[in-house]
């Protein structure tokens, strides 16, 4: 039996208004697809605060695709399969919202009603703090903060780290 998973993460223009996609899958612990897209925002508008964090602008989602345009393949990389992100409570709301503003029924996603969140498996193991960076940093795992492909890869490599740790010990 094979085990596969989706890591995604979601950057943000204004509320919750995607800019940029990454989703990472893996299959028995090792990588084996990664997406990333930018997305341009409803009117390519952004928060000065947001660009700040994650430093993208509407120089560079003013010909990006808007969200309807990149579902499809968000939809072919989480549909059905167990859906992993850090803070999964935003990035599942980002999504399900920018699913109503396009008219996507949520039924059109077959999707966990609660994602796996290393968040909150890392907060639960005693990390303080639990935040992505910091626990990337006590795993040795590369990332660049807030490059959304980054992000959801590193959050699928403490996945790993963390279902191998609940494994029993032979």
């Amino acid at each position: 039996m094979s085990t596969i998973f989706a890591a995604i993460d979601f950057e943000t223009a204004k509320g919750h208004h995607i800019c940029s996609v990454g989703i990472v899958t893996f299959k028995n612990g090792v990588i084996i697809d990664e997406f990333h897209a930018l997305i341009q925002p409803p009117n390519n508008d952004y928060n000065w605060h947001n660009i700040q964090v994650h430093g993208i602008t509407e120089d560079d989602t003013r010909f990006a695709p808007n969200f309807r345009a990149v579902y499809p393949e968000i939809k072919k990389r989480i549909s059905g399969i167990v859906t992993v992100a850090h803070n999964e409570s935003f990035d599942r709301t980002v999504l399900q919202k920018t699913m109503k503003d396009y008219n996507i029924p949520q039924s059109d996603l077959i999707m966990q009603e609660r994602w796996e969140c290393t968040l909150k498996i890392y907060r639960n193991k005693g990390y303080k703090p639990a935040k992505l960076d910091a626990c990337c940093k006590a795993h040795n795992i590369a990332l660049k903060h807030h490059d959304a492909l980054s992000d959801a890869r590193a959050c699928g490599k403490l996945f790993l780290i963390a279902q191998y740790e609940r494994l029993p010990l032979f």
